[in-house]
Order: structure tokens, then C-alpha cells, then sequence
């Protein structure tokens, strides 16, 4: 019985949306965003160079035709890139107005979504007075830090001293619709930042914030902090079957690797796999080795998201894909003949870009285990379907198989 792999490659975009100039950072609109297209230029220059050197250099990822599919999204050519592909290589596009984490996966997943996010203005207090209130008396504690929108890095240094000497907990927003809590994992404790998450997350959700993410971090004033992977998403459930639904309903085993529980609120997912990157990598490969015949395995790999597309770090994103790229050379001649891998992403987050946020961009998709060739254009919904038709599930969304 097949298998299928579907493995996200957090915020690796490919440019070409259509609709990219209705999408900002800061003021600027998203138009000529080009995540991919724009690290391969800058590596090919030189301007990459810091713990790494040279053209970027992704030979697995490339010979599933990823060069290709960023010249179909965007016309743009990605250097190092030109491989002649030996997979099925497309660009798919998102029609649900977002370019976050839950809009992104859940469409991939077969659910456009169905309604608008709630984001906080960029002001300062970001947060009505109420929510403040109510999250301090969760908390219990006087008031609460933060109150902004913020990079998670940036404002643990301006206030991680006045948390660990208050007790207060920071609260900070960006440009998703998210309500993120930052807390000391030994000063405050880590389960009751969870705790705290969980309590107030049904109040964000009343008012469709995507998210409540939980941000523990260790360290000290005299040291610095460092956020740990002991983060949690507090996500809206999606409202309607997604394809983890459709296989688990079909009586087969979903196995999800990264912060894919956390995404889809455990919706349709047996089992549960976290860590870094690299650790994911091995869970990946492990998946690979044992899963189950007719099994769904689901992956998110979010560093080149979070470690280094918000912070616009081009040399660290280049570095992460070559990482990747290999995990992924191990990978490949592992699968089995009738499996099916897809490698995708979920909006683009473009290293080169003014601002720090997302950025509104069409995403690759790469299929090893079902010959070579164009999908051409296709929608994110489409990945969904063509997942559930190799593993012989019905589909439930408004997506259509590229598969033949």
C-alpha cells in the first residue's frame, strides 16, 4: 500500500504572486518579492559568504526541477540552479487572504480559509486594554510586558531583565494575526507559560487571532537569552476536514514532524515528532525507514522561517537550504518505489526584503515517486488532493490531483 511524504519548507517562496502588491511590509507592497530567486543571486555575487561561500548549492532539490519551478512562478532564474529536473516540479498559488502559517498549511492541506485573520495595529499599546487585563489576571500578575509588535530575538534583550525581576510576562504581535507570550522557562517555568497559553488562547480565537504561541526562553541579563524549541502554537482548529482528517478517517496512521500538530490543533494526527531542524531531519528519515504501509507523513521545517527569514540573515538562509538539500539527498534513496514525497512551502519570507514579515509569494512543488515532467500552475488546494489520490483516500476539498 503507498505512502506519502508531504514536507513544507517553512516560508520558501518562489515569487510570482499575483496578487503580491495588496500584501506589505511596512508600506512597501510585496511586489518583486522572490525568496529563492533572490538568495541564489546573492550567493552567486558574493554576498552570502559568511559561513558558507560560493553559488548556492542545492543539487537534490534542483534535480527535483526547483530552478525551474521558480522561473514558471516569477520568469526570475535562481544561479546554481539549472539542473535538468528528474521529478514532477510545478509553482503553486494561494487563493486564502494570508501569507501565515495557518492560511498557507491549511490550504495545502485541501482548506482554503474560509474568513480574515484579526491582526493587531502597529502601534504601541498594540492590545485593547481588556485582553491586557484579562491575560495579567491569568498570569497573575500586575500587568503584562511588551504590549507591541517586535522581533521574538529583539525583544527578549530590550526586556528579559524586567521579566525575570518582575514576573510579568511579555506579550508582543507582527504582522500575522498572532498573540505571542514570552516567559523565562526557569523564573516564570515553562508549564505555566503553557498553562497561560492555553487559558487565554479561546479569547484570541473569539476574535480570530490564528495563534497564541508560546515563547519560552533560558539566560540571563548578564549573559543574554536564547529562546528554546519548548515552543507551542495554540492554533484555531480548522472548521472543516483537512487532508490528516481525510487519511486518519480512511483508517490510516498520520504521523506529523515539527510544529504540524501544533497548525492543525492535533486535527487528524496520531503521532507527533519534534525538535531543530536537524532533529527533524532524523525524525524524517526515520519516518521514512518505518511508517506505515498507506501512512501520511506531514513535515514543517521552520528555521529558514524563524531563524532566518525575519531577521533578513541571506548568507544563514543559504547555509539552512544547503543543510536541507542534504538531509534530503539521504532521504531520497530511501524511499520505496510506490511512495510519493512532496516538497512545497507555505509563503514566501524573503531574506533580501525591507521589514521583517512574511512575504506574499508562490510556492514550489516538487514530487519524487511519480516520474519527471511540468504540473505547470497549480493551487495550493491541489497538493491536498494529489496526496489523497496516491494513497487511495477520498478528498474532501476544492482542490484537483496533478497526479496522472
Amino acid at each position: 500500500m503507498p505512502r506519502a511524504f508531504l514536507v513544507v519548507m517553512d516560508s520558501v517562496g518562489i515569487g510570482g504572486a499575483p496578487d503580491a502588491g495588496s500584501y506589505f511590509n511596512g508600506r512597501v507592497p510585496d511586489t518583486g518579492t522572490n525568496t529563492l530567486a533572490h538568495i541564489a543571486e546573492a550567493c552567486s555575487e558574493g554576498r552570502a559568504d559568511i559561513g558558507r561561500s560560493g553559488p548556492l548549492c542545492l543539487p537534490n532539490l534542483a534535480g527535483l526541477g526547483l530552478g525551474a519551478a521558480v522561473g514558471l512562478a516569477s520568469g526570475a532564474h535562481a544561479p546554481g540552479l539549472e539542473t535538468q529536473p528528474r521529478g514532477l516540479w510545478g509553482a503553486a498559488t494561494e487563493t486564502s487572504r494570508g501569507k501565515d502559517t495557518p492560511s498557507g498549511h491549511w490550504e495545502l492541506a485541501g482548506l482554503p480559509v474560509p474568513w480574515d485573520w484579526h491582526y493587531f495595529p502597529d502601534e504601541v499599546p498594540a492590545f485593547p486594554d481588556d485582553l491586557t487585563a484579562y491575560v495579567a489576571q491569568v498570569a497573575g500578575t500586575d500587568g503584562v510586558l511588551g504590549n507591541r509588535h517586535a522581533s521574538g530575538t529583539m525583544i527578549l534583550a530590550d526586556l528579559g531583565a524586567t521579566h525575570m525581576k518582575t514576573g510579568w510576562p511579555i506579550c508582543y504581535t507582527s504582522a500575522d494575526s498572532v498573540f505571542q507570550i514570552a516567559a523565562h522557562e526557569e523564573s516564570f517555568g515553562l508549564q505555566r507559560l503553557l498553562d497561560l497559553c492555553a487559558a487565554v488562547a479561546p479569547r484570541l480565537h473569539e476574535m480570530n487571532v490564528g495563534r497564541v504561541i508560546a515563547r519560552p526562553f533560558v539566560g540571563s541579563p548578564e549573559t543574554g537569552f536564547t529562546r528554546t524549541v519548548n515552543r507551542r502554537d495554540y492554533a484555531v482548529a480548522p472548521p472543516a476536514p483537512v487532508l490528516t482528517n481525510w487519511v486518519q478517517e480512511a483508517g490510516r496512521r498520520v504521523h506529523a514532524v515539527g510544529k504540524i500538530g501544533d497548525i492543525f490543533s492535533m486535527t487528524g494526527i496520531d503521532e507527533v515528532r519534534k525538535g531543530t531542524d536537524a532533529e527533524l531531519m532524523t525524525h524524517l528519515a526515520d519516518l521514512v525507514a518505518t511508517a506505515e504501509d498507506g501512512s501520511l507523513t506531514f513535515a514543517n521545517f521552520v528555521e529558514f522561517d524563524s531563524l532566518y527569514g525575519h531577521r533578513r540573515d541571506i548568507a544563514g538562509y543559504a547555509a539552512a537550504l544547503e543543510r536541507f538539500d542534504a538531509g534530503i539527498g539521504t532521504i531520497l534513496p530511501m524511499l520505496r518505489p510506490d511512495d510519493l514525497l512532496v516538497l512545497t512551502a507555505d509563503h514566501g519570507n524573503d531574506p533580501s526584503w525591507t521589514g521583517t514579515d512574511h512575504t506574499r509569494e508562490r510556492v514550489p512543488v516538487l514530487v519524487s515517486g511519480r516520474g519527471a515532467g511540468c504540473l505547470g500552475q497549480v493551487a495550493f488546494a491541489d497538493v491536498a488532493a494529489s496526496v489523497a489520490t496516491h494513497l487511495g483516500v477520498p478528498g474532501q476539498g476544492p482542490g484537483r490531483s496533478f497526479l496522472a
